[in-house]
Formats: C-alpha cells, sequence, structure tokens
C-alpha cells in the first residue's frame, strides 16, 4: 500500500514538472515574440520620427519660402504703385503743358490779330510753339537787319514772352537756295545765322527778355517748308522762326522715373 502510495506522489510531481516546464517554455516563446514587436515598434517610432523632423524641415522651408515670396509680391506691388503714380503725374503734367501751349497761342494770335497771316504764322508742333515770321515782313532782301515795320511784331511777341519766364526761346534763321556772296555774308549759313541773332538782339535789348532764356540758330536752306523750284516756294522757305519750349532741365525733370525697389 504505502509502495502504491509513494508511486503515484511521484507521477504527481513529474506530471506538475513537466506542466510547469512547458508553461516556462510557453512563456519563454511569448517573451520572445514580444522583444520581436518592441524592436518593430521601436524602428517604425525611429522611422516616424525621421520622417517628421524632414517634415518639419520641409514645412519651415516653405514658411520662408512664402514669406520671401510675399514680401517680393508687395514689392512688386509698390513699383507697380509709385509707376503708375508717375503716369498720372507725367499725364497731368503733359496735360497741364498743353494747356500753357494752348493758352500761349492764343495769347500770340490775339496780340498778333492785326498783322498779315501770310506774314506771321502761329502753330503748335511736337508739343511746342512755333511763330513763323516771313523775312520780307524782318529783313530787306539780303540783309541783316531789321525793318522797322518788324519791330511791332517783336514787341508784341516779346510781351507774351515775358508774361512766361518758365519758357525758353530759340530763334531760327532759315533761306531759299539761291547762293549769296557778298562783301557782309558769306553764304546762306551767315545769312541764317546772323538773322537769328538780330532777332535775338532785339529781343534783349530792346524788349528785355532775359538772355539766359535765348538762343540763336541759323539753318541755311536745309530747313524748306516749300520746294525751292519757283518764286512761291522760295519766298516761304525764307523766314525766322521763333520756338517757344518748356525749360530743358524741367523738361528732363518731367520724364525722370521713380526710384523702384529692389
Amino acid at each position: 500500500m504505502k509502495k502504491q502510495i509513494i508511486f503515484y506522489l511521484l507521477l504527481l510531481v513529474l506530471g506538475t514538472t513537466a506542466c510547469k516546464g512547458k508553461k516556462v517554455k510557453a512563456l519563454e516563446t511569448e517573451v520572445a515574440l514580444k522583444t520581436e514587436q518592441v524592436q518593430q515598434l521601436e524602428e517604425q517610432i525611429k522611422h516616424m520620427q525621421t520622417t517628421n523632423a524632414s517634415l518639419l524641415d520641409r514645412m519651415a522651408d516653405l514658411s520662408i519660402v512664402n514669406k520671401s515670396g510675399a514680401e517680393s509680391i508687395q514689392r512688386s506691388l509698390e513699383n507697380i504703385s509709385q509707376q503708375y503714380s508717375f503716369i498720372q503725374d507725367l499725364t497731368s503734367k503733359i496735360q497741364s503743358k498743353d494747356s500753357l501751349n494752348l493758352a500761349l497761342v492764343m495769347n500770340l494770335k490775339r496780340s498778333l490779330s492785326n498783322i498779315n497771316d501770310e506774314d506771321v504764322q502761329i502753330e503748335v508742333k511736337g508739343g511746342v510753339v512755333y511763330v513763323s515770321i516771313s523775312d520780307k515782313l524782318l529783313f530787306r532782301s539780303g540783309s541783316s537787319r531789321i525793318t522797322s515795320a518788324a519791330e511791332e511784331v517783336l514787341a508784341k511777341l516779346a510781351s507774351v514772352i515775358n508774361d512766361h519766364d518758365d519758357l525758353n526761346v530759340l530763334v531760327e534763321g532759315h533761306t531759299d537756295d539761291v547762293p549769296i556772296n557778298n562783301s557782309c555774308l558769306e553764304d546762306n549759313w551767315d545769312l541764317s545765322v546772323k538773322r537769328a541773332t538780330s532777332v535775338v538782339r532785339k529781343l534783349q535789348e530792346d524788349y528785355y527778355v532775359n538772355p539766359e532764356r535765348l538762343t540763336a540758330a541759323g539753318r541755311s536752306e536745309y530747313v524748306p517748308k516749300a520746294p525751292n523750284t519757283n518764286s512761291e516756294g522760295r519766298s516761304i522757305n525764307r523766314r525766322t522762326e521763333i520756338i517757344i519750349t518748356p525749360k530743358m532741365d524741367q523738361f528732363f525733370k518731367l520724364l525722370e522715373m521713380p526710384e523702384v525697389a529692389d
């Protein structure tokens, strides 16, 4: 009986030990699987951290690009605004100058209304006022001495010029193509220049036009208004043109572009 009891106890112990061994092995296997899963999760976390860092860097770059782009757009808008203001200002000044030219023409025509239109012509060309005076009114044939009949015209012309001290005056002498050569004149160049200087001198000395506003130029026969093939055409070409222009420094200042942002 005792032997049987001992035998059963041994079987129980051996069975219990075997069960525990199986459980231990199962636990070890489960631990190994969990360890492997933890390693995989750690690798995934590292990958996600790397990806997040890259995304953060890209977002920072995009932020810089967007900020730079916004600043560039802002500068472009400011430049466009400046240029638009410049165009508006230029347009306004051109309209003002055109209005001044119109007023100047009206004043000249009113002042010279008693003069024959064939002898004095007034027009606006290229934004400036031209007063063309025939040589038969201003000078005797082949001479640069101003006639007494011309003094009334020049006096009225000087009066209008003196009322507009922001304008300059260019006096151009023109001739026909008939050669001239005498003791006083070498050629048509000489004649055209001397006629221009005679008018300038008269405006300065007798009618008090500021000489700093005056320029004398001779164009000889090379800027005709009509063909020199007949007496009528040659008569038209023998003239003195008084060109009233804005002061050039003011004109160039008018055309200056505003500085734009980089």
